[in-house]
Order: structure tokens, then sequence, then C-alpha cells
């Protein structure tokens, strides 16, 4: 695929009236919305901001690339946009930007399209090519100095084969967040600055498409020295003991001759992995409690597909029991399938946990003290246990063994970090924790088996009100986790039921809102709200989100009252949703699902109600 093939000419615009970046990329926003190239454009802006927040897109030269992969886009675009004046857009250069492509980019993106987009951004660094778009009139004009761009590029496609013998030799590595632009923007530029100094370079990329071109041993072993331009972690340990230059990935775009000059004089430290602790996607003022729940959020994500997958099919085998009974062939194979998934949840919860902490050496202790964790009956709690603990022992040895003879470097991942880090955790789990968190485990079930109607209420209520506080959040991720670790030791999905009631109704209610109280919403505040009745009831609380930012009083107020109240009716009526997942989609496997509806039903209308009332008319 081509870059021509992804321009559309309907969509461009050659005189844009905006002066400020916010409305720069408004107005373009409205013009992917009018042509249906996005289906929800506060999602989308949402997903262009949050780029731009990590590094602004203005790259320079009177260049932006403002760019978002998200499920609001419905076909890979790019709209260029032209000002003739000259906006401020926060560039790298602190010059005036003329030129704008906005990457529009869905989820399910192919490799062709990201091929494409690679191509448009390595184009960007051909001067002639940018003073073409600068003074082209017409969409046609465009897409004509496009299509001679893309005809020229094939031609060079042809052997170019030299003796590089003489030539000093250097690799790198780019990478960005998203990975869609600058990761071969700073690519291109390092391979054309390398060939105007005469020096051999390999170039590798870790973009949207994964890993290309990757580096082999031979090539880093050969390499003088190594230049790092990227903006999220990579794989670092592998040039342990070469010259290494880190930088962000724009340096790698606009200070490509100082990079390659620094490494190939020398002046580049030598880098040491065993001193390689930092968290390069994470900043350095990050509070105690944000480490922790990234640690956590890295064992749940990777947890969620074990948890989802087996238990939907647990779910469904149990309706095969109910009618077939459980001699039934399909109850067994369902069941076995669930079963087998579900064996899995706490190893891997903690795995990952430990892995987010001490990176690839903690994966396997975190995963076996997981494994000890199921057989002692320490439950989800001594999972978490069992990861946090894998965690920091490897960041322990890691620090202990950081004085070792380089002679001995190897030892360390392949027998040092695997044994002594099993041994500890191993023992400390069989001994100690294990035992102690069995308890509080047994405790915990106890309870929750004990518990009378008025406290089960109250229960429901609070987890049911946590997933309004920030639909998607900490608070709302707890709740979540709290009922999964329940569902997961017990079985027992009525806290399921009150957490997804919770889940469901701020997007559920304000798609009433909008539909019942036109003169309190945005003509554009409407047609989103369209898109929260699907939202809401696939159990996709962060729908809200964008609500919850322009008012977030009235919006999350009102949705924590009627999601509260939804939660605390679900245990009060004794529904249950032996399904993690789903919404409305898993209903007919809920115990009384008819209340569970009626439940989600008078949350809903509440929190609508109060929103409409609570909310002041708008002026379009």
């Amino acid at each position: 695929m081509k870059v021509t093939e992804l321009l559309r000419k309907d969509i461009m615009l050659m005189d844009l009236q905006s002066t400020t970046k916010n409305e720069v990329i408004d107005e373009m926003i409205a013009s992917l919305e009018k042509h249906h190239v996005i289906n929800n454009a506060d999602q989308f802006k949402e997903a262009i901001l949050k780029r731009e927040e990590q590094a602004t897109t203005g790259l320079g030269n009177g260049i932006a690339m403002p760019h978002a992969k998200t499920v609001a886009v419905n076909e890979a675009t790019v709209l260029f946009a032209k000002s003739n004046k000259g906006v401020d857009y926060e560039s790298l250069d602190g010059e005036p930007t003329y030129l704008f492509f906005m990457i529009a980019v869905p989820d399910g993106l192919y490799d062709t399209h990201l091929q494409a987009l690679a191509a448009l951004s390595r184009s960007l660094l051909d001067e002639k090519f940018i003073e073409g778009l600068k003074s082209a009139k017409t969409p046609d004009e465009v897409v004509n100095i496009f299509r001679k761009r893309e005809e020229e590029s094939e031609e060079k496609e042809v052997n170019v084969q030299a003796d590089t013998s003489e030539k000093p030799f250097i690799v790198a590595v780019t990478a960005c967040p998203t990975g869609i632009a600058h990761t071969y923007m700073a690519e291109e530029a390092l391979k054309k600055k390398a060939a105007e100094m005469n020096v051999d370079i390999r170039v590798e990329t870790n973009g949207s498409e994964g890993v290309k071109n990757r580096l082999t041993d031979d090539e880093i072993r050969r390499a003088k020295g190594v230049i790092v331009a990227a903006d999220k972690k990579v794989e670092m340990s592998r040039f342990n003991g070469k010259p290494l230059l880190e930088r962000p990935v724009s340096e790698g775009i606009n200070k490509p001759e100082e990079l390659i000059s620094k490494v190939i004089k020398g002046d580049a430290p030598t880098f040491h992995a065993e001193n390689d602790d930092r968290q390069k996607e994470e900043p350095s003022n990050t509070s105690v409690w944000g480490k922790i729940y990234k640690d956590l959020m890295n064992g749940v994500s990777h947890m969620l597909p074990f948890v989802v997958g087996g238990g939907i099919l647990m779910a469904i085998s149990f309706l095969f029991e109910s009618t077939l009974g459980d001699d039934s062939v399909t109850f067994k194979f369902l069941n076995t399938i669930g079963g087998n998934a579900f064996n899995f949840l706490i190893p891997i919860l903690a795995g990952y946990i430990a892995m987010s902490i001490g990176d690839r050496p903690g994966l396997m202790p975190g995963m076996v003290g997981g494994l000890m964790a199921v057989n002692s009956n320490a439950g989800f709690l001594g999972g978490l246990a069992a990861g946090f603990l894998a965690g920091y022992i490897v960041v322990f040895l890691k620090k202990l063994f950081r004085g070792m003879p380089r002679s001995l470097e190897g030892l360390k991942p392949i027998l040092l970090y695997p044994i002594l880090s099993l041994f500890i955790v191993g023992t400390l789990m069989y001994f100690i924790i294990g035992p102690i968190f069995s308890s509080i485990n047994t405790a915990v079930v106890d309870f929750l088996s004990d518990m009378g109607t008025a406290n089960a209420v109250l229960l429901g209520a609070l987890l049911g009100g946590m997933m309004s506080i920030d639909m998607g959040g900490p608070f709302n991720k707890a709740a979540y986790t709290f009922s999964i670790g329940v569902f997961t030791d017990t079985g027992d999905g009525s806290f399921m039921a009150a957490v997804m009631a919770g889940g469901m109704i701020p997007p559920l209610a304000i798609a009433l809102a909008t539909t019942f109280f036109k003169n309190k919403f945005t003509d554009e505040e409407r047609r989103s709200g369209l898109s929260n009745y699907l939202l809401g009831i696939s159990f996709i609380t962060e729908g809200a989100i964008p609500f919850a930012a322009s008012d977030p009083l009235r919006i999350i107020g009102s949705s924590i009252v009627g999601s509260a109240i939804a939660g605390g009716l679900t245990q009060l009526w004794n529904t249950a949703i032996p399904a993690p997942h789903g919404g409305i989609f898993v209903i007919a496997l809920a115990e009384r699902p008819f209340m569970f509806l009626i439940a989600l039903l008078i949350g809903t209308v509440i929190t609508g109600l109060l929103i409409g009332f609570w909310r002041k008319p708008v002026k379009q």
C-alpha cells in the first residue's frame, strides 16, 4: 500500500483558518468526522491530545504530524492540511508550522498501512518534497507530488552496493510511544546523515508493526557504537559493554549529525546492563502508589484474557449442566477448557507483576510463586504478594551483583538470577507467605460466606460506586480487581454483578440524558451520546470519560449515585454473573438475570435524571 492510497482529496484543507494549536486539531478532526473517517470525534481528539502530552508532534521545519491509533477510527487515513499564515504548534524548533498531516489509524491496522505511514514519515525529511507541498494550491497537486515521490522511491530501489569495508559502522534503534511517525522519521534522518558522513549504519525500528530490521548479535559486536533514539522502553541488555548514546526520538530526527559524530569520535559512554535500572516509560517523579499501580495493572492486564475467556466458557458450561446434567459431553468439554484457562490466572498475574518490577528475570520466579500461592490455598492475595516479592527480589539481586567482574556478566541472566530468585521466592512462599495468606484468604472467604444481607448490600454499593469514580482509573480497577479475586477464589459472581452494573451505568445514563434532555447538550455531545448506548451495554465505562472530563462534578457525581444504588440492589436481590466481562451479552449466564436488569435500569434512570436536571442548558 502506498501513501497515495491513504490520502483523500475530499478531506484536504488547503487553507486552514485556525490560529492556535487546539483550533487546528479541532478543524482537522471536524473534516475527518464530516467525511466519516472517524466515528467518535471526542474519543479521537482525546487520543490525539494524549499523544501530544508525550511529546509535541510539531516536528520543526514547518511540519506537524498529529496522529492516533484508536477504535474511534473507521479506516486508515492521512489528512493533509496547509496554513498559509503559519500556526504556533509548539514545534521542536519553535518556528511556525505550515504543513499538517493528521494520521488516523484504526486499532486493527494492517502491516501494509503501517508501511505506507512509515514511507510518509521518511518523505517529510526531503526538503525539495516539502517545498513542493508548501507551494501546492489544490488537492490534485498534493496527490501528484506524493505520486511523483513514490515513483522516484521505486526507481531508487535498485542495486546500491558499495564497498563499505573502509567505512566506520554503527547501529541504532528508533522508537516512539505510538510507533507511527517519529520512529521512521528518526530512522530516515540517521540513514541520510550517515550516508553524507560516509558512515555505514543499520537502524532497527520499534514501531506499531513491531520490531523491524532487528539488529543481529554480529552487527552489534562489529559496531563502533550504538544510538538509541527512543521514547519508550527497548531491549537494552544486548548492548552491554558497547559505547551507547541514549536520546529522545526527536533528537534522532533533528540532531542526527551530532549523535553520529559522538559515537564515531568515541564520546559515547559505555553501557552496562546491570546498571540499567531506569524505567523508560515511567517519569522520575512517579509516586510510590503510582509505581505499585503500574506494576499491578501489568499483571491484571495480562491476566484478563484468561479471566474473560475461561470465565465465560465455564459459565456457558454451567448452562448445559443445568439442562443436560453434569455427565453431558458438552458440559465437560467447555468446563475443561475454561477450567484450564482459569488455572493460569494467578501464576500469570504474579509473573507479570514481577516482570514489570524486575524486567525479564522476574517472570519465572513470579509465575512459580503464583503457582505456589494456588497450591497453598493462598489464592488471589497470595498471588499478588508473590508477584511483588519476586519482582523486588530480582531488583535486589541486580544491585547485589552489580560489582561482578565483566567476564562473569553472562552468568547473571542464565544462572545466578534464575536459581537464587527461585530459591528465595520459593522458600518464602513455602514457609511464610503461603501459610499467612492462606489464613487470610480463608478468613476473607468465610467472612464473605457469612456476610449478612445488609453488609452485602453496603459492599455492593461501595463496589458499584467505585466503578464510576474515575471510569477506568485506579478506583475502577481496584473494585474490578477485588471482584475478580473473589470470583477466582470462590467462584461466586455476586460482586461481579455489582461492578458490572456499576460500570455500565455511566455511559448508559449519558446516552439516556442526551436523548431526553437535548437542550442540556451540544449537537456534538448528542451525537457522541448515541454511541454510549452500545458502549454501556458492552460494559465499556470509558465511553463516559469525554463527558466527565468536560463536566466532572455533575457527570461523576450523578454516576456514583446511580452506580452505588445499582450495585447495592444486585446484592439485595441475590444476583450473580459468573463471567468477568461482556455486559448485556452475558446476561443469559446470570443468576436472576431479570433482577439484574431491573437494578441496572433503576441506576441508569436515576443517573440520567440527575444529569438532566443538574446540567444547565447550553447555547449551540
